[in-house]
């Protein structure tokens, strides 16, 4: 019982700094985005944009999938932690290198832009900087101590931020948002090892690689193809429609992933220590991984689909019109995000018990669906209208929310059966907080078109979902919200 309560304590204490660090981090992001966004025009960002395809591969071959298996391994030693980090920093120089060289060749891929060489010189240093962060991070995830790893993202966002707006007022264009990551990236390294207290050793073992390459290497080839997936449609849109497209899109894609993907990161770095802790228990572990479904359930359903209905509003109120095509590329993009999360949260079951084969079986089959779905709308991606410049965009996203819902329902029925569940159980967690949320939609929007200004439809909108959806939970007995109550006052203990 004392080992159940001390479990319940650290999960209440990590679950709270992950999302004081997320909640913060987003904001800082958010506020840094919006000025840059009015500053910088279509085209700056649609370079960022090529330059980040790049940089995502490398960020992850630099990892390798081994800080995945640090934390599913109960007791990594100091020269494993040392191995992983050495390793890191190795490839990242010398991936470095090589996309140096490379730097023409990527301009050739968007219409032969020669700006993207020297930008994408100076922004490929952000993965080395990174690659020296990783196993610090690792550690303190692992320990389930995250308040440094909070403070540094904050500090280095602030300190990108002034930066980036800086540079971005003095005319420097796509150059201010090089030079944020840069120094948003110094900072947090510096952070982490100045406050880490740990040193890696000067030693090597590659049998120590070796025992993690199993879990590592299977979770590095689910990433790449994630990765893929994830980029390979900036890819297109900046190959074959322009940057001033590529610039629509990823207003559209980085807005949405604030909310997607820090919800995600939120759940990974909170839940997976845990249930790595109790693997050996089937029961155990079975109870947490419906647990872990409902609480999902609970946030990701109102908190997505409630920034679908507000979207227009929020945008015309930070960017006012300049960004409108962005909107309906932003709704989707969120719409995929709820079954990419719960994808997310089920791919974390299977890694707790080591199975990282399954994931990678899965991460196949979701990226074979989206492969037939994006060549389905290849043809069509080009095309606008006059009210529509993105209407291309906007097919092919409506076949990758199709792929993302069939991915989903794969991952489902696989992940259920591996935990010893059933997929009507994981189904039971899911549908009650669907349904309430969907049945407030109507009330949001009417009370919205009683409000003029875009603050107040947001205020209005936000205000009716929350009442109605705490409401409604209240009423039904919901066990979650009680649950979450519970975690609360956890979490008041913990700070007393």
């Amino acid at each position: 019982m004392a080992d159940n309560d001390g479990l319940k304590d650290k999960t209440a204490r990590t679950l709270k700094w992950n999302l004081i660090d997320r909640l913060s981090t987003q904001l800082l992001y958010a506020l840094t985005g919006i000025v840059l966004a009015r500053m910088l025009s279509q085209e700056d960002f649609g370079l960022v944009g090529a330059v980040l395809i790049f940089q995502a591969f490398a960020s992850l071959l630099i990892d390798s999938g081994f800080s995945y298996a640090l934390i599913q391994r109960k007791s990594p030693t100091r020269l494993d932690y040392s191995t992983v980090l050495w390793f890191n920093i190795g490839v990242a120089a010398v991936i470095y290198v090589i996309l140096w060289f490379c730097a023409p060749l990527i301009a050739l891929c968007f219409q032969n832009d020669m700006r993207l060489i020297g930008l994408s010189r100076v922004m490929f240093l952000v993965f080395i900087i990174n690659a020296a962060a990783i196993v610090q991070t690792n550690r303190l995830v692992k320990k389930m101590d995250v308040r440094m790893v909070a403070v540094s993202n904050s500090v280095g966002l602030v300190a990108g931020a002034v930066t980036g707006i800086t540079l971005a007022l003095y005319g420097f264009g796509a150059w201010a948002i090089v030079w944020q990551n840069i120094a948003m990236a110094t900072v947090k390294t510096s952070i982490l090892w100045a406050t880490g207290k740990w040193l890696p050793m000067m030693k090597f073992s590659w049998a120590a690689l070796k025992s993690y390459s199993s879990v590592g290497s299977g979770m590095m080839f689910t990433s790449f193809l994630n990765t893929v997936f994830q980029n390979i449609y900036s890819f297109f849109v900046g190959n074959r429609v322009g940057l001033a497209s590529l610039g629509y899109y990823t207003q559209g894609d980085k807005w949405s992933k604030m909310g997607v993907t820090s919800i995600s990161q939120v759940l990974t770095s909170s839940f997976l220590p845990v249930l790595s802790a109790v693997q050996d228990d089937p029961g155990r572990f079975r109870r947490l991984c419906s647990k872990m479904n409902r609480f999902t359930a609970y946030l990701v359903f109102p908190a997505l689909i409630g920034l679908i209905v507000i979207a227009e509003p929020v945008f015309h109120l930070l960017f006012g019109t300049k960004w409108d095509p962005s909107i309906i590329l932003f709704q989707l993009l969120l719409v995929r995000g709820i079954f990419f999360v719960l994808t997310s949260l089920y791919n974390n079951f299977l890694l707790a018990l080591g199975r990282s084969g399954m994931i990678v079986r899965l991460e196949i089959l979701r990226d074979t669906v989206a492969i037939a779905a994006l060549v389905a709308s290849l043809p069509f991606i080009a095309q606008s209208t006059p009210d529509n410049p993105v209407y291309g965009l906007t097919l092919m996203l409506w076949g990758q929310v199709a792929a993302s819902a069939i991915s989903w329902a794969a991952t489902l029925y696989v992940t259920a059966r591996t935990v010893g569940s059933r997929v009507a159980s994981f189904l039971f967690d899911l549908v009650p907080y669907a349904v309430m949320t969907l049945a407030i939609i109507p009330l949001m929007l009417w009370t919205m078109s009683l409000t003029g200004t875009p603050l107040a439809m947001i205020l209005a909108g936000a205000t009716i979902a929350v009442i109605f959806y705490l409401g409604i939970n209240a009423i039904l007995g919901s066990k979650i919200q009680k649950e979450v109550l519970g975690y609360l006052h956890l979490s008041k203990k913990i700070n007393s």
